[in-house]
């Protein structure tokens, strides 16, 4: 225990100063109990070792998902906008240029690898974390959500690189940014009731990671993010934005930093309301199936 306890307790010791004084600056807003405001400090520290240790040692450190997210649009890019010849016309943006195509497709693209990160990554994070589950007294609500939190932090590279890409291509900001954090209520919520019940069933069934990898392959190409929706043919468009909830918020995105205006408040409200009923049913799976976590594991 006292080997469990030693790291958390270092990195507490070293990060409680700093989020205190953040955290009073919210307490006169946010009415929450002193356990929550704990927990949610606890969570804070936890999601600041998760981000330090993943790239502890590299020369990059924490600008590699930055890395990796612009070689997935150089990839896509080449493919549909050279290869392919896709040509898109987006509104305040050059014409019949690939690399239209490329912010539009890294639009899409974000809120997408935020979403399949974070969830293949809290999958598995119960079963990792053993030692908590038995040993310590831990809040393991708090456990699904440091990856997935982590993932949307590492993804504010990605997504300041686009906006000064657009603002270089439009010489201006579209003020419709400031809409961008309504796409991320169900982005987060769709994230973390899909992570809490994978995280909750992996401790029972451990093919569940390797299944979601399967299902998110899947999930990714019947979701208009690395082609125009306006293919998918016209029947089907409305019941894939409407049952879709990445659908609807790759184009808020979209939308909201490309187009300046939002285009999809039908189907952001749609994928609130799924995203919101999903996220209070993987939290009640988890929670009933916490209680048999240290058994099993």
């Amino acid at each position: 225990m006292a080997g469990v306890l030693k790291p958390l307790k270092a990195s507490i010791k070293a990060s409680r100063h700093t989020l205190a004084r953040q955290l009073s600056r919210l307490q006169p807003f946010v009415p929450l109990s002193d356990e929550q405001w704990a927990k949610l400090g606890l969570l804070g520290i936890l999601v600041q070792r998760d981000m330090a240790a993943r790239y502890k040692g590299s020369i990059l450190g924490n600008l590699w998902p930055l890395v990796h997210q612009l070689a997935m649009l150089l990839i896509y890019t080449y493919v549909f906008a050279i290869v392919l010849q896709v040509k898109l016309d987006i509104k305040g943006l050059p014409a019949d240029n690939s690399l239209v195509f490329g912010l539009w497709l890294f639009a899409g693209l974000l809120p997408w690898l935020v979403f399949n990160n974070g969830l293949l990554q809290a999958a598995s994070t119960v079963v990792k974390q053993a030692n908590l589950v038995k040993k310590v007294v831990f809040p393991l609500s708090l456990l699904p959500l440091v990856p997935i939190l982590a993932g949307f932090l590492e993804h504010t590279f990605g997504l300041v690189a686009l906006i000064a890409f657009v603002a270089f291509f439009q010489q201006t900001l579209n003020v419709t940014l400031l809409l961008l954090p309504l796409a991320w209520i169900p982005l987060l919520l769709l994230t973390a009731g899909l992570g809490y019940a994978a995280a909750s069933l992996t401790v029972f069934v451990r093919d569940v990671p390797q299944t979601l990898t399967v299902v998110m392959n899947l999930w990714f190409y019947a979701t208009p993010v690395i082609y125009p929706a306006d293919l998918i043919p016209p029947p089907f468009q409305q019941w894939v934005f409407w049952l879709n909830p990445l659908a609807a918020i790759a184009e808020m995105y979209r939308d909201a930093i490309l187009v300046g205006e939002i285009n999809h408040w039908g189907a952001w409200a749609a994928a609130t309301v799924i995203s919101s009923g999903v996220f209070a049913m993987g939290f009640w799976m988890y929670q009933k199936l916490k209680l048999a976590f240290a058994d099993v594991l």
